[in-house]
C-alpha cells in the first residue's frame, strides 16, 4: 500500500483537508480504502471469511462497504464515505473519486460479473446508484442522485433517473465540479415550447 499517495491524493481532492493528522485520522474513506487493500489481499490468497470479517469491521468502523473482491486501482478516493457500497465484482480504475452514499450494485444472482467497471477518473456523485456489469468510460462524470443502468461512454456527463446523457466529461483539474450539471427537464420543456410555437405559427397561418 502507498500509504503517501493515498494522503497526497487527500489533499489533491479535498479543499477541507488541512493537516496530515487530521487527514490521517479523521478520513473514514481513506480508512475503509486501507483496510479494503488488506481484506482483498487475504482476498487473493483464498483466505474469504477472514477477509469478509475485516471488510465488515471496516464497514463498522467507516460507514463503507467494500467487498474484498472488487479490484481498485489506485489514487482512490471515497469522500466523506458513509453509504457508500461496492460489490464484489466491481472493478475501479485510477483516479476514481466518489462521494457518499454511492451504491456501485449488482443485478443477477449468478456467480459471474454482474457489478460496474469504472474508467479511469470517474467522478460519482452523492447518492448515485450504478446497477449491472456495464463500463463507465474513462473520465465520465456521474451527477448526484442519478440511477445509471446503461453503459457511458467515456468523456460523457450522465444524470436524472433513469440517466440521461450529455456532453463533457471529468477531466482531472475539474472532478470536483460535479455539480455543473445539465438541466435535462428544462432543456426537455423548452423544446417542447419551441414545438408548440411552430405548431401555433402552423395554424394561423392556414
Amino acid at each position: 500500500m502507498n500509504f503517501a499517495e493515498d494522503i497526497k491524493t487527500v489533499f489533491e481532492k479535498d479543499p477541507a483537508a488541512r493537516s496530515f493528522a487530521e487527514v490521517l485520522f479523521c478520513y473514514p474513506g481513506l480508512h475503509a480504502v486501507w483496510l479494503y487493500r488488506q481484506a482483498h489481499w487475504l482476498w487473493k490468497a483464498g483466505l474469504y471469511f477472514p477477509a469478509r470479517l475485516l471488510s465488515h469491521l471496516a464497514r463498522f468502523l467507516t460507514g463503507v462497504e467494500i467487498h474484498p473482491g472488487a479490484e481498485i486501482g489506485r489514487r482512490f478516493f471515497i469522500d466523506h464515505g458513509m453509504g457508500v457500497v461496492i460489490g464484489e465484482t466491481t472493478e475501479i480504475g485510477d483516479d476514481v473519486l466518489l462521494y457518499q452514499g454511492v451504491v456501485l450494485g449488482g443485478t443477477s444472482l449468478e456467480h459471474k460479473k454482474r457489478h460496474p467497471t469504472l474508467g479511469k477518473g470517474v467522478v460519482v456523485g452523492a447518492g448515485a446508484t450504478i446497477l449491472g456489469a456495464i463500463k463507465i468510460g474513462d473520465r465520465s462524470r456521474i451527477g448526484a442522485g442519478s440511477v445509471v443502468l446503461n453503459e457511458v461512454p467515456p468523456d460523457t456527463t450522465v444524470f436524472g433517473i433513469p440517466a440521461h446523457s450529455a456532453r463533457g466529461g471529468a477531466p482531472a483539474r475539474a472532478q470536483l465540479d460535479h455539480n455543473k450539471l445539465p438541466d435535462y427537464c428544462s432543456e426537455e420543456m423548452r423544446r417542447v415550447q419551441r414545438q408548440l410555437d411552430e405548431l401555433k405559427k402552423e395554424i394561423t397561418k392556414k
